[in-house]
């Protein structure tokens, strides 16, 4: 067994929840509702191994096709990028290789006999950050057990020494816990100096952007998804501002290619036809790890749909052997009526027991800075989404 879950939760969950506010995973409740599960899930350290390992290669491949397709704007609109953002995507450089992203996250299911596959990559805005560089390792360390997400504040300390960003902002910074917090940490675990705000107060005057009265912005760390600047009211204006570089934005522009889901089927169809911008082990690797992803639905059963810029599971749609729908997403934003949609080989995820009942797993992994570290554990139903619970994951010693 690759999993094993371990501990019973607390008889004082408060004293417990009030100890993780203490450290800043201040959204352990949501209301009346408990989003962490106090137990702890064990992964088989050889599984884990592989995991890293996997999660190294498929960085680069990803990498590649970003670099492949970079000024081809019929596979921008494949891939459902929105016209706005092309100018700047042809125009400006990526960063350098394994750089494109320095912040993101892949989410795998990983079976209970070990078999990884990689469902997506939030290569954007991934959040679980303080759940992973914080709680984890003090909810491992409660029971005993090692933590490798130990490493996560060292990586985002060195990316954004490179990237140097004076600002950092969300959606409603203050009032949105999760998302303030995970801003929080970020800037705390960076070691600068910088003023946190809501993208909302950001004015864009001839393409400079400023906050407050006439405060520029030249360099900013923005959880802001990239592809609702096609949609947003001032969308257009903010994409200009980067595309003109009166500001610099972390991740930077590119990072949207790689969030797009779109980009997998890219990959699996170079694949399919052995296309030479891979090696032979990186083939290998996508025959192993990767899930067949087509843009149209090719698939005659046993398949995902979903939007190709989806997050917390809208849009999510799981069809049977026969072909029939089984379960969709009914709480998350289906975000399938702005983006088109993408078909993937259905990989479902391991079903484990906790205390409140089995849950289906989801392993996520960070990459920071170019490097694999950060597990996530993310327990719910059959699809992750918003009612998902976060379940702290370590690893067995050796």
């Amino acid at each position: 067994m690759v999993y094993e879950v371990i501990g019973t939760p607390f008889p004082d969950r408060a004293h417990r929840v009030q100890q993780l506010a203490d450290l800043g995973f201040t959204w352990a409740n949501l209301g009346d509702e408990a989003y962490w599960i106090d137990q702890l899930v064990v992964m088989d350290r050889k599984a884990y191994e592989e995991l890293i390992h996997t999660a190294e290669v498929l960085w680069h491949i990803f990498d590649k096709a970003v670099r492949y397709l970079k000024g081809n704007r019929e596979l921008y609109a494949l891939l459902s990028i929105p016209e706005v953002l092309w100018d700047g995507l042809d125009r400006l450089e990526p960063n350098a290789a394994g750089f494109i992203s320095r912040y993101a996250r892949f989410d795998f299911t990983v079976n209970l006999q070990g078999d990884i596959k990689l469902l997506e990559l939030n290569a954007d805005t991934p959040t679980g950050y303080v759940e992973a560089a914080i709680a984890t390792p003090w909810l491992c360390e409660q029971k005993g057990m090692e933590s490798p997400n130990h490493a996560m504040k060292e990586l985002i300390r060195a990316a954004w020494e490179i990237e140097a960003p004076d600002f950092a902002a969300c959606i409603a910074y203050g009032q949105h816990a999760e998302d303030t917090g995970t801003i929080d940490a970020l800037v705390a675990h960076s070691g600068r100096s910088m003023t946190c705000v809501d993208c909302l107060d950001l004015w864009i005057d001839e393409g400079v952007v400023k906050v407050g009265e006439n405060q520029t912005i030249t360099k900013m760390f923005a959880l802001y998804p990239k592809e609702w600047m096609g949609i947003d009211d001032g969308g257009e204006a903010f994409a200009y501002a980067i595309e003109e570089q009166f500001i610099q934005l972390f991740n930077p522009l590119h990072a949207v290619i790689l969030q797009s889901k779109g980009l997998q089927a890219i990959i699996w169809g170079l694949h399919e036809e052995n296309n030479d911008m891979f090696t032979s082990d990186e083939h290998k690797a996508i025959e192993t790890y990767m899930l067949p992803t087509y843009t149209t639905p090719a698939l005659p059963r046993d398949y995902v749909s979903k939007s190709m810029f989806g997050r917390e599971g809208g849009s999510v749609e799981l069809y049977n052997v026969q072909g029939k729908l089984e379960i969709k997403d009914e709480v998350g934003f289906d975000t399938s009526v702005f983006f088109q949609r993408v078909y993937q080989q259905r990989a479902d995820l391991p079903e484990l027991p906790f205390a409140h009942g089995n849950k289906h797993l989801l392993t996520g992994l960070f990459v920071l800075n170019g490097t694999p570290c950060g597990l996530l554990g993310r327990a719910g139903g059959m699809i992750t989404g918003n009612a998902s619970q976060f379940v702290a994951i370590g690893v067995k010693a050796p």
